[in-house]
């Protein structure tokens, strides 16, 4: 069974797995960033959906976005390949009594599995799989007639380069320096160009501005870094 899985990825985001939920440490965008992509994510699936919905994270990290669409109400499972992240993702979320689960699994084994979901989601995760197009793919496999997939990433701009690779990484020291290699990340266009080739059509897509002042993330039309991406499988 092929994978998307790159492990020196899941190796180097294992390594931060016990300093996954401190707000303050090496995921601390994500930390900033999590409101504004689970709102939105709720958003999305509230106008298609009437009842809290069956939603499958993958690559899910130890649980930020997890653990806060559980909360909403949804029944989330949350998929990473790396074992240290969900054991900390399960002792994040014990004893909170949510409709959530973790297991250590890859997209496709779930898919070989028949595996489907109302929702998927996978944020800031196709910028570390060996095949975007593939994985892509897999998803849509993943998703009942008529579900949800949402994805967030970053573009290949030189906004972007400059801003998420440079400032984040090197000089800003906002993330591990080797979180992210600029020549993987995708324009939208490419990614709505694999998302009609996976059966999946496009319906909303949203830049993500970060407010330095505010110290929070906020929706806006500026795609040219960061950015999420809702489609639907018809």
């Amino acid at each position: 069974m092929s994978t998307s899985v790159i492990p020196a990825e899941v190796a180097r985001f294992d390594a931060l797995a016990a300093s996954w939920w401190n707000p303050r440490g090496p995921m601390a965008p994500l930390h900033a960033m999590n409101p504004l992509r689970v709102g939105w994510i709720d958003t999305a699936i509230k106008a298609r959906f009437a009842a809290p919905v069956h939603l499958l994270d993958v690559g899910c990290g130890a649980g930020l976005a997890a653990e806060a669409l559980a909360k909403l109400g949804h029944d989330v499972t949350g998929i990473d390949a790396a074992t240290d992240i969900i054991a900390a993702a399960k002792a994040h979320a014990l004893g909170q009594s949510l409709p959530l689960a973790y297991r250590v699994s890859t997209a496709e084994a779930l898919h070989e599995e028949g595996a489907r979901f109302d929702v998927v989601t996978a944020l800031e995760v196709i910028e570390h799989v060996a095949d975007p197009r593939q994985f892509v793919a897999t998803l849509s496999n993943l998703l009942a007639p008529g579900g949800l997939l949402v994805l967030s990433t970053l573009n290949r701009t030189r906004r972007a380069y400059l801003t998420a690779k440079l400032g984040a990484e090197y000089v800003l020291r906002l993330l591990p320096v080797g979180t992210h290699d600029w020549r993987k990340f995708l324009t939208p266009s490419e990614l709505a160009a694999m998302l009609r080739d996976a059966g999946l059509r496009t319906t909303d897509v949203a830049g993500m501005r970060y407010a330095p002042l505010a110290g929070t993330w906020r929706a806006s039309h500026d795609t040219s870094i960061n950015y999420i991406l809702a489609a639907v499988k018809d």
